[in-house]
């Protein structure tokens, strides 16, 4: 309890901070200007005649990874009410893309013991699934007083995270235990938290594998492949800051000439313009995917800007490089690359998805590589050997066909009695 209380006071005297970061980030992105007050536990999400399944997913990874889980829930509980709550813009924003007006979605108040208890008593969540690893400790607190069952699902903890919530095991150790339950996507992550002094978790998988590529996504990548023409594409896919420059650089001293397109998608849409500045200062030619003009034949980079299309990337592309693993970020989800029968490359930082990045590796739906010129030389040769990125893509499909099931495992963690 103690703890807690230490907790609250550094949270309190952190909101001015909050606030003014929230100013500085809308520099850049002014969707952070907006809805300031679902920050603090005001507006949205009142409660309606339906009783409500809410869902926390932190920014775009795990709105993302959720799409499995929303739809088993609309299924099971057709009269039901979803709600998101999110933490960023991005994340709000790949809500309403791939979810539209089948979810309601606000942000997560901050963690202050009245923001939660507000929140909680307007939404009136009757469930409440944290995806991922989010411990807010007044909130969780909070659930326990209104008698919210909250969840931590598709949860996962690395070293480095577990050794940061390590240096404050008290508080660490209360919040665990205030869960209903933990969904662990590996024993290694079921470990980690029970060292943390969870109790043992179920060790349910990761629900990403669940995800399928929607049939409007194929449709889309078939128009992709129009408008990309009779060339070889290959995709950079959720590249992080300072990744753009170092594949740019690689790719113009491969002096690869017209022969192949990069189609370069940044993780966060609000740095399209810088990305797209630094590949016209190398001297490349450029088309934005939103123009949805056909690729002409001097264009040596398509620049995706556009929200929720990445199955349909992926699917259009010939190979594909995972972004976030070149430089010390821990890549990005490497998972629907293999769904889809994409051939895979990725960096050497792999630890924020370890365990899957290891399985394909060892089934042949991967390969990776030290640096960006090693990238670029792996793309040239695996663009011209079609047998072999052939033989990356079924094995990548089965590699992602075995590791499914976890949203079912999900569902029987969360309705124990039948809910």
């Amino acid at each position: 309890m103690m703890a807690r209380i230490l907790y609250s006071i550094v949270v309190i005297a952190l909101l001015p901070w909050a606030l003014l970061h929230l100013m500085w980030r809308a520099r850049r992105q002014p969707e952070y200007l907006q809805h300031w007050g679902e920050r603090f536990g005001f507006g949205g999400a009142a409660a309606t005649s339906k009783p409500t399944i809410w869902l926390h997913a932190v920014s775009v990874g795990e709105t993302r990874a959720a799409q499995p889980l929303v739809s088993a829930l609309r299924e099971r509980y057709p009269g039901h009410r979803i709600l998101f709550t999110h933490m960023t813009p991005t994340g709000r924003a790949t809500s309403e893309a791939l979810y539209g007006d089948a979810v309601e979605r606000i942000y997560l108040p901050y963690d202050t013991p009245w923001a939660a208890r507000r929140f909680l008593r307007r939404a009136r969540p009757v469930l409440g699934l944290i995806m991922e690893t989010e411990l807010w400790p007044n909130l969780i607190a909070a659930c326990r007083r209104e008698g919210v069952p909250l969840y931590l699902v598709n949860a996962r903890l690395s070293a480095r995270s577990a050794r940061r919530y390590a240096r404050f095991p008290s508080l660490t150790r209360s919040a665990l235990l205030g869960l209903s339950g933990i969904g662990a996507q590996s024993i290694d992550d079921a470990r980690r938290l029970v060292e943390l002094g969870a109790e043992p978790p179920s060790v349910t998988g990761n629900m990403k594998f669940d995800a399928v590529a929607p049939e409007s996504q194929l449709r889309l990548a078939e128009d992709f492949r129009r408008l990309w023409g009779q060339r070889h594409v290959w995709l950079a896919a959720s590249t992080r800051e300072g990744e753009e420059a170092l594949i740019v650089d690689a790719w113009v001293r491969a002096g690869a000439g017209a022969s192949a397109l990069l189609l370069l998608v940044p993780r966060h849409p609000q740095r399209v313009d810088d990305v797209a500045r630094l590949v016209e200062q190398r001297g490349l030619s450029l088309q934005r995917r939103s123009a949805n003009l056909p690729i002409a034949p001097t264009t040596r980079v398509v620049l995706g800007d556009s929200m929720g299309e990445m199955f349909a990337y992926y699917a259009s592309a010939d190979l594909a490089f995972i972004g976030g693993s070149l430089l010390d970020y821990g890549s990005q989800n490497l998972i629907e690359a293999a769904a889809c029968g994409t051939p895979i490359l990725i960096g050497p930082s792999t630890r924020n998805f370890a365990e899957a990045a290891h399985a394909a590796l060892a089934h042949g739906a991967a390969r990776q590589v030290g640096d960006a010129d090693e990238l670029v030389r792996q793309v040239l040769l695996l663009l011209a050997a079609a047998e072999t990125r052939q033989r990356m893509g079924e094995a990548g499909r089965a590699f992602a066909e075995h590791h499914r099931g976890a949203t079912a495992r999900t569902l029987a963690l969360i309705t124990p009695e039948g809910y």
